[in-house]
């Protein structure tokens, strides 16, 4: 296809920083103030999924649990005969039982699934979750910068943390609930991202063995040809995988809406990020090393 050569990747690429940026630091206010919306998994608690057979309001379902359980208010997420009531601290087993007789009086069929996190158990997760990002963060600084340079590593590692924070910054601002499948989500993202990125690079790599860059604009035009060479494989990717995230958000069940809308979120931001965040950025990392002037005569 002859217009993908004429693009300028390079060019485009700061409107998408702007983007980036500017999405960024909207995220990082979101987090400073309100922080993330855990779910159990991550604070202390107890989190009570209750199926029912009959559709009930979320004011009927206050009524019938008030008085039970801490002192502080549940809060009630009503859904499609699905309510959901977390408590920010732990049940007693009397009160677990009181709560379920105070539903049943409502519906008779309604089943429950209670889930209790205690104050150091989230702790762990919470810190495990981290430590995960950053070992394989980490790890994948070490290989590019074996298999490649450490400038590839570099604008590998701001791409790959690019698109993990879009994603939090997201689920910040719309006050999405994290729970652990979110982890695994941004896990899978990373890795997802590092792979297309990884493919542009051993084409700029590849290219660079083959041609003669004797300046700043001879390597910009290595990275638009590198990305025109490789860019339809990462939208056809982008979008198999991208197809296979939104079925499952819209057509999976509860346990994993959260792990399906950080897919697809991740998706569409690793979309561009390998594109017009990785490349643009080792191109600029590599300026030093060339003197702008006219390109070199092939």
């Amino acid at each position: 296809m002859r217009f993908k050569k004429e693009l300028d990747y390079v060019h485009l690429s700061k409107y998408f920083y702007m983007f980036s940026i500017a999405l960024t630091i909207l995220g990082i206010v979101f987090l400073a103030i309100f922080n993330l919306n855990y779910s159990v998994d991550f604070k202390a608690g107890s989190n009570v999924d209750v199926s029912l057979t009959k559709n009930l309001t979320a004011d009927q379902i206050r009524t019938a649990i008030g008085g039970i359980g801490t002192d502080h208010e549940p809060n009630v997420t009503i859904g499609t005969q699905r309510v959901t009531i977390r408590y920010d601290q732990e049940l007693t087993s009397e009160q677990d039982a009181e709560l379920k007789s105070a539903i049943a009086k409502l519906d008779d069929k309604a089943s429950f699934e209670v889930n209790t996190v205690d104050t150091e158990m989230a702790k762990e997760l919470a810190r495990n979750a981290i430590y995960a990002v950053l070992i394989s963060c980490l790890g994948i600084i070490v290989y590019v910068s074996i298999r490649f340079e450490w400038r590839f590593a570099i604008a590998a590692i701001v791409a790959l943390v690019h698109d993990a924070f879009m994603v939090v910054a997201v689920f910040s601002i719309f006050r999405l609930e994290v729970d652990l499948t979110f982890i695994v989500a941004v896990l899978t993202i990373i890795g997802y991202s590092i792979n297309d990125t990884i493919v542009i690079f051993d084409r700029i790599r590849e290219n660079l063995r083959f041609g003669k860059q004797k300046n700043y604009d001879d390597l910009k035009n290595l990275v638009n040809k590198s990305v025109s060479q490789t860019i339809m494989r990462s939208l056809y990717t982008a979008l198999t995988v991208f197809i296979a995230a939104f079925f499952l958000l819209v057509l999976g069940g509860e346990s994993i809406k959260m792990f399906s809308l950080a897919m697809v979120i991740g998706l569409l931001f690793g979309a561009y990020s390998s594109i017009f965040i990785a490349s643009p950025l080792w191109l600029l990392l590599k300026k030093g090393q060339k003197s702008k002037g006219k390109p070199a005569k092939a």
